[in-house]
């Protein structure tokens, strides 16, 4: 009885470690995002190595966009079929974040106008960022029951948040005190690689659970990719989440990425402004994140999301009525985003979760990456498009997509939120 006892305790404390240092991989990753595709490179690629007289800087950076988050979704479905068959989901996250990794350091070799150097290392710094994801995500339902997913989903975007805040404030004080950028795409690079290291010291390594080995899962992989599709869709709950998550996280990343430039352009926010800005907007975002963790498990993910994209409707429909000069309506409408922000991302992670058969994780886990990736590849192109379709008014940019809100809230309401069995 002693040595049950100890062996439990044990896995419970090794349980305990492995979900903190999965929740400080949020943190970890967080400081990309917010430094480089939110706040600091976004606004030096589009205005200072690409120009943005008419428009062709938000162009150029949406088509950026659009090519990593392309190549993350196209290739996640089979990588993390793979994954789950040869047990590699440790291996191919930790390839995933050296290839941003490698980016970012490199991007101090950037000159103003050497357009197609910017866009390549961006995009590979991108597709690191995206790809290492689906890997990570898949790890919530292993290590979490259903019943707490929400709350530790939750506490990994309030994390996250606060490592973007961090991030930020960070750059501000690199800018202030010294201006140089090289440095600041440097500190990126250092604060993404020390946080993750106890996530690859302790997340579990599924190798025990591969049937295959890598050249055998690949080969797999690439030969049963309709029937991984035909797996996926056969799941009726799956599929209408899918479908609904399509729709509005496009709206959701398209106004994440597309926010610095509007605050700037349209709005004529400076760069230390935007900072200061960026920075309440994730302190929000952790609000919302954290405070909102423990209703996702007591209400459901979904009736979370609903008032969320409730809320992200509203905003992008106001962006239209603020005048040009009005920094500070601009800033209180970024703030009510931000309440949102966090909570619509940790619950629809959470619902995945839920909805996910154990053991096919990595697999489901791909398909919610294509989903959500694949979508952004519409997001960016339609705001850029119509940007300069109109002579560079962003307002109507940010109306077009408040429709993809809307779509996806509808949708929603045909997904039953009903954990799924495991898979034996």
């Amino acid at each position: 009885m002693a040595s049950q006892r100890y062996e439990n305790q044990v896995l419970l404390e090794r349980n305990k470690r492995e979900v903190r240092s999965w929740i400080l991989f949020d943190f970890a990753n967080s400081v990309y995002p917010a430094v480089i595709s939110t706040v600091v490179f976004s606004i030096f690629f589009i205005n200072t190595v690409v120009g943005n007289e008419s428009g062709e800087g938000d162009w150029w950076w949406g088509l950026a966009i659009s090519l990593s988050v392309l190549i993350t979704a196209i290739t996640s479905p089979i990588l993390g079929a793979i994954a789950d068959r040869s047990g590699v989901r440790k291996k191919f996250m930790g390839f995933y974040v050296g290839l941003c990794l490698i980016g970012v350091t490199l991007f101090p070799t950037i000159e103003p106008g050497m357009i197609y150097w910017a866009f390549s290392l961006f995009v590979l710094a991108n597709v690191g960022f995206e790809g290492c994801l689906p890997f990570y995500n898949a790890y919530l339902s292993e290590l979490v029951p259903s019943g707490r997913q929400g709350r530790v989903s939750g506490q990994g975007f309030a994390l996250g948040y606060l490592g973007s805040a961090l991030g930020l404030g960070l750059a501000l004080l690199i800018l202030r005190f010294n201006g140089n950028l090289d440095l600041v795409w440097l500190m990126v690079s250092a604060f993404f690689l020390i946080f993750s290291i106890p996530s690859f010291l302790f997340l579990p390594v599924d190798d025990s659970r591969g049937k295959e080995n890598i050249a055998q899962g690949v080969k797999w992989g690439i030969r049963n990719v309709k029937t991984l599709w035909k797996e996926v869709m056969a799941e009726k709950e799956i599929r209408n989440f899918l479908i609904a998550y399509f729709f509005y996280i496009d709206g959701v990343l398209t106004a994440i990425v597309f926010s610095t430039s509007l605050a700037k352009t349209t709005f004529g926010y400076s760069q230390n402004e935007l900072i200061y800005l960026f920075l309440l907007i994730q302190i929000a975002a952790l609000a919302g994140a954290f405070f909102l963790a423990k209703p996702t498990d007591r209400l459901g993910p979904k009736k979370i999301l609903n008032g969320v994209l409730i809320l992200w409707i509203s905003v992008a429909l106001g962006i239209y009525f603020i005048p040009d000069s009005s920094k500070l309506g601009f800033a209180f409408l970024g703030l009510i985003a931000g309440l949102g922000l966090g909570s619509v991302q940790s619950a629809s992670r959470t619902l995945m979760a839920r909805l996910t058969p154990r053991g096919r994780e990595g697999e489901m886990f791909g398909f919610y990456a294509l989903c959500g990736k694949s979508s952004s590849v519409v997001g960016p192109l339609m705001f850029g498009f119509v940007a300069v379709a109109t002579g560079g008014n962003q307002k109507l940019s940010v109306m077009s997509i408040s429709i993809l809100f809307v779509i996806g809230l509808v949708l929603l309401q045909r997904v039953n939120d009903t954990p799924a069995p495991d898979v034996t």
